[in-house]
């Protein structure tokens, strides 16, 4: 295969090898072809391996490859896990002792579980076609919603999964009139993904509704305020979303919940 590879010149050959081979100890009865070297087979090396693999996936090797058994192929067993850190108000509260009891709980694998807690019932829900109302075919956009705070309509409001915390940014809670008295002091920071962090001004509860008439539910949702540049005006993380019963279908570009 390296030989056809080089012949139809899928890749530049490479360079010849140099004096700096240690040729005492060498087993002359080896040869890597591919640069044509002695010491060690073509079969052995990893770099014509990582090679083959990567010319694979581009589509050059599919006459060598039985593809019924590459779609059958059983993933390999995983060797460790990565943990993920999360920040912001979360179901554990607000101070450092009930973070780090959430920590805890969270490395407490199975330990801890109530087999005995009754699970709340959710309603089913499914997206259609006729869900996507969007004019872009853009699937990828990221779904930014309105929703009314207190009796202001928001625009640009990201529904985010991924954020563990629901962030109002202050040139929002200024064009909502609002008083810097009825914020809640907090010295928290939230950490961005590259590790950046962004002071909190503090946190405020504020009524919040999702839908439109007839089909609408409100509830309090508690906002850390903080004073940065952004292209939204609030952040709905995941917790506020739970809290909806919310499903997001990031294909129809929407978002459903519990009324």
């Amino acid at each position: 295969m390296i030989k056809e590879i080089l012949n139809l010149k899928l890749i530049k050959p490479p360079p010849k090898a140099g004096t700096y081979q240690d040729t005492k100890n060498v087993d002359k009865t080896k040869l890597y072809a591919f640069n044509q070297k002695h010491g060690h087979t073509t079969d052995e090396c990893v770099v014509p391996k990582d090679l083959l693999e990567r010319l694979a996936r581009q589509g050059h090797m599919d006459k060598y490859i039985d593809k019924d058994k590459a779609h059958t192929a059983q993933p390999n067993q995983p060797q460790g896990v990565i943990n993920c850190i999360s920040g912001g108000f979360t179901e554990g509260g607000a101070s450092s002792s009930a973070h780090k009891y959430t920590y805890q709980t969270m490395l407490a694998v199975g330990s801890t579980i109530n087999n005995h807690q009754t699970l709340p019932t959710f309603p089913k829900m499914t997206f259609q076609l006729s869900d996507f109302n969007s004019t872009e075919l853009n699937l990828d956009n990221p779904v930014v919603i309105f929703i009314q705070m207190g009796d202001l309509i928001v625009q640009k409001v990201l529904l985010d999964p991924g954020s563990s915390a629901d962030v109002l940014f202050y040139s929002t809670f200024q064009k909502m009139k609002l008083s810097d008295n009825i914020l809640q002091l907090s010295t928290r920071d939230l950490v961005g993904f590259l590790g950046e962090r962004v002071p909190v001004l503090g946190s405020v509860w504020l009524q919040t509704t999702l839908g439109e008439s007839p089909l609408t539910k409100t509830l309090d949702v508690q906002c850390l305020v903080v004073d940065c540049f952004s292209p939204y005006n609030f952040i709905l993380g995941r917790s506020v979303l739970n809290k909806f019963c919310a499903i997001i279908s990031t294909i129809h570009l929407c978002v459903k919940f519990d009324v």
